[in-house]
C-alpha cells in the first residue's frame, strides 16, 4: 500500500500543472459573501467572509438576525446546553459567532444548527487572509451530520470578529445582515455552469453524494436546459504521470495515452479490481457523449447516460465495462460509432483532444479559481460552496439569472418565498379584476405595471396603474369612469384616445369622474321660439308646440301641417325636377351611344378598305 500512497501523492501535486512541458502554479480562489453591521451605529460597516463549503448558502438572499456570542463554549466542539442557549433581546434569527480551533469546522456548525442557530460566524484566530472551510474526511463522521448541515456559514478574519465581540460585552445588541446577492454573478438570462465529477462510484461517501447529486437534479437540469434557461457541461479532472515514471507499472495501470492522462486506482489497491485507466477510459466516453448528444441537440441526454450507467454498470456489481456502457448508449438511442471515434486510441502516443481541453480547464484563470476538490460546481465562472444537493445548488444556479429571468422551476416552493402572496408585496393592485402590479422573482418581489390580454399597464407600480394602448377599454374600462342609468352606458374611454380619459358628450369631469350636463338649465339646447327643453342622464330632448316639429341640427321649429295646395305646388314642383333629371340623362345616353357607334363604323370602314388593297 506504501506503493500506492507514493505514487497518487506524486500525482496530487502534479494535479494543477496542466501538462508536462508548460507547468502553471496552482491557485485556489476564496468566494465570499458580504456581512453588513447595521447596527450599532458605530460599527456600521461591510465586511468579507469567506463562504463554507458545506451546509446551505441562501444564494441569491440575505439573512438579518441578532448576533450571540458566549464565552463558554465558545469554540462550538460540544453540543450546547439547554432548550435555549441563545438568548438575545431580539425575535430576530439568532446569528451565532464561535472561535476557530479544537474541532472541524463543520462539527461547530451542526452544534450551532442543532441549538437553533440560523448562521454561524466562525472567527480566525490568526492573521491571515479569508480561507475556505471545508468538510472533513468521512473518516471522521460517524454520525453523517456534514450531510445534516442545513445552516449557511462564512469564516472572518480576527480583528473584525473582535470588534464583534467587545460590542456583545459591552451589552450592545449587534445586528449583523449576510448577504449573498452578489456571491453568484448575474450578468443575463442564461446560467453557465460545470460539474467537475467521475466515473468512478468506489470512493466511499463522496461518490454516493455526487450519484444521489445527479440523480435527484436531473429533472431540473433538463428542464433548465430544454428550456434555453441554462448551458450545462459536464468536466472530469485527471492527472498525469511524469516522463521518468511513464514506464512504470502504476503509470501503466493508472494512465492512457502514454502516461499522459492518468487517475486513481478505484480500490487503493494495483493488486485487484479496477484500475485507474478504466476511469480515464470512462470519463472519456462520458465527455464523448455529451459532445456527441449536444450535435444533434440532445445534450441532456447525458444525465440519463450518466445515471443509467451508475444503476447498471457499476463498480460494486462488477459490470464497470465497455460492454455495459455501450448497451446503455444503445438504450438511449445514441450513435456508439460517433462516440467512439470521439474517444480516439487510448493506447496511441499522442494527445486526446478532448482530455487534453479538461486538463488545461483545471487551472483557473482570470477571477476563477483552479479545480482542486470533487466533486465541484462552477456557476457563471465562480466555484459554488455548500452542498451538492438539489434544492441548495437550484437555489446557487436560479441566483445566477439575471432579476426577473429565471425559469419557474426557480420560482417552486420549496426554495423560494412568493412575497406577493402577502399584502400583494405592498404593490399596487385590482381586486376587482385581479390584476396586480406585484412580480414574483428569485431575488424578491417586483412591482412592476403588467401585461393583461395583450394591454399594457403603465405607472409607478406601487400606487398605480393603468392601462394604455389598442383594447384598454375592455379591461376596467382603461381605468377610466363609467356608468349606467335606464339601460343606457357611458364611459370616459375611447380606444381612439390610447392613453387619457375624456368624458362623453353630455358630461363634463376629469375622466375619472364625469356629471351629467343639464342642457336645459345651462340653456345649451332647446332655444328656439316655442320650444320646451327636458333634461335627460347624457343628453336631452327637445319638443315644439303643437303641429311643429323639433329639428335637432338647426334648433328650430317647423309646421308638421301645411295647406293643400302648398302639398300639390311642392310635390309638382318635386316631379318637375325628377322628371327633367330622367330626362336629360336619357338623352345624354343615347345620344352618346350614337356618337360612339358612328365614330366606331368609321373607323372599321377604313380598316377594311386598307386590308382590301393590300391583298
Amino acid at each position: 500500500m506504501s506503493i500506492f500512497v507514493e505514487f497518487i501523492a506524486l500525482l496530487l501535486l502534479l494535479t494543477l500543472f496542466g501538462s508536462c512541458t508548460t507547468p502553471v502554479y496552482a491557485r485556489f480562489v476564496v468566494e465570499k459573501n458580504s456581512i453588513s453591521v447595521i447596527a450599532p451605529e458605530r460599527l456600521r460597516s461591510k465586511n468579507d467572509g469567506s463562504i463554507g463549503n458545506f451546509g446551505v448558502p441562501n444564494y441569491g438572499g440575505t439573512l438579518m438576525g441578532s448576533l450571540f456570542y458566549s464565552e463558554k463554549g465558545s469554540k462550538g466542539c460540544a453540543s450546547f446546553e439547554g432548550d435555549n442557549p441563545f438568548k438575545t433581546r431580539s425575535s430576530r434569527p439568532t446569528i451565532l459567532i464561535v472561535d476557530r480551533g479544537d474541532c472541524y469546522f463543520a462539527l461547530k456548525v451542526w452544534h450551532a444548527q442543532e441549538a437553533g442557530a440560523a448562521a454561524v460566524l466562525v472567527a480566525d484566530n490568526v492573521d491571515e487572509p479569508l480561507i475556505t472551510m471545508d468538510s472533513p474526511g468521512e473518516n471522521v463522521d460517524s454520525d453523517g451530520y456534514i450531510e445534516k448541515i442545513t445552516i449557511p456559514s462564512a469564516l472572518i478574519t480576527r480583528i473584525f470578529a473582535e470588534s464583534l465581540k467587545k460590542a456583545l460585552q459591552n451589552g450592545d445588541e449587534v445586528i449583523i445582515k449576510l448577504d449573498w446577492t452578489e456571491s453568484m454573478p448575474h450578468p443575463d438570462d442564461r446560467v453557465e455552469y460545470e460539474l467537475w465529477t467521475n466515473s468512478n462510484d468506489e470512493c466511499g461517501v463522496r461518490c454516493d453524494e455526487q450519484m444521489n447529486f445527479v440523480k435527484n437534479f436531473k429533472g431540473h437540469a433538463q428542464i433548465l436546459e430544454k428550456g434555453g434557461y441554462t448551458l450545462f457541461t459536464p468536466r472530469y479532472i485527471t492527472w498525469y504521470c511524469p516522463e521518468a515514471f511513464i514506464l512504470s507499472s502504476q503509470c501503466k495501470s493508472q494512465c492512457i495515452n502514454h502516461g499522459r492522462y492518468c487517475a486513481p486506482d478505484p480500490e487503493q489497491d494495483f493488486s485487484k479490481g479496477y484500475d485507474g485507466k478504466d476511469v480515464v477510459f470512462e470519463n472519456l466516453r462520458q465527455l464523448c457523449v455529451h459532445r456527441v448528444a449536444n450535435e444533434s441537440n440532445r445534450s441532456w441526454v447525458w444525465w440519463d447516460f450518466v445515471t443509467d450507467f451508475h444503476v447498471r454498470c457499476s463498480m460494486k456489481n462488477k459490470r464497470y465495462s465497455q460492454e455495459c456502457a455501450e448497451d446503455v448508449m444503445k438504450s438511449l438511442d445514441l450513435p456508439i460509432e460517433k462516440i467512439n471515434k470521439c474517444m480516439g486510441d487510448p493506447e496511441a502516443d499522442v494527445e486526446n483532444v478532448v482530455l487534453k481541453t479538461e486538463q488545461d480547464l483545471q487551472v483557473g484563470r482570470g477571477s476563477r479559481g483552479d479545480v482542486t476538490i470533487l466533486p465541484t460546481l462552477v456557476i457563471n465562472n465562480v466555484q459554488y460552496r455548500g452542498k451538492l444537493e438539489r434544492t441548495a445548488v437550484l437555489k446557487a444556479i436560479c441566483a445566477g439569472f439575471k432579476e426577473a429571468t429565471e425559469s419557474a422551476v426557480c420560482l417552486s416552493g420549496d426554495i423560494e418565498t412568493n412575497e406577493c402572496l402577502e399584502r400583494n408585496g405592498g404593490c399596487w393592485q385590482d381586486p376587482q379584476f385581479n390584476i396586480s402590479a406585484c412580480k414574483d422573482t428569485f431575488r424578491g418581489r417586483m412591482c412592476e405595471c403588467p401585461v393583461v390580454n395583450g394591454v399594457q399597464y403603465h405607472g409607478d407600480g406601487f400606487t398605480s396603474c393603468a392601462a394604455v394602448g389598442p383594447g384598454r377599454c375592455a379591461l376596467n374600462n382603461g381605468g377610466c369612469w363609467s356608468d349606467s342609468k335606464s339601460g343606457n352606458t357611458f364611459s370616459a374611454c375611447s380606444d381612439s384616445d390610447l392613453t387619457g380619459c375624456r368624458c362623453p358628450s353630455g358630461f363634463h369631469g376629469d375622466g375619472q369622474t364625469c356629471e351629467d350636463i343639464d342642457e336645459c338649465k345651462e340653456r345649451l339646447a332647446c332655444q328656439c321660439d316655442g320650444c320646451s327643453c327636458t333634461n335627460l342622464w347624457g343628453g336631452y330632448e327637445c319638443k315644439c308646440n303643437a303641429n311643429h316639429i323639433y329639428i335637432r341640427e338647426h334648433d328650430t321649429c317647423i309646421a308638421k301641417n301645411t295647406s293643400s295646395f302648398a302639398w300639390f305646388v311642392s310635390m309638382f314642383v318635386l316631379a318637375a325636377v325628377v322628371g327633367t333629371g330622367l330626362a336629360g340623362y336619357i338623352f345624354y345616353k343615347y345620344r352618346l351611344r350614337s356618337y360612339m357607334d358612328s365614330e366606331i363604323m368609321a373607323i372599321m370602314s377604313q380598316f377594311i378598305g386598307i386590308t382590301r388593297k393590300e391583298s
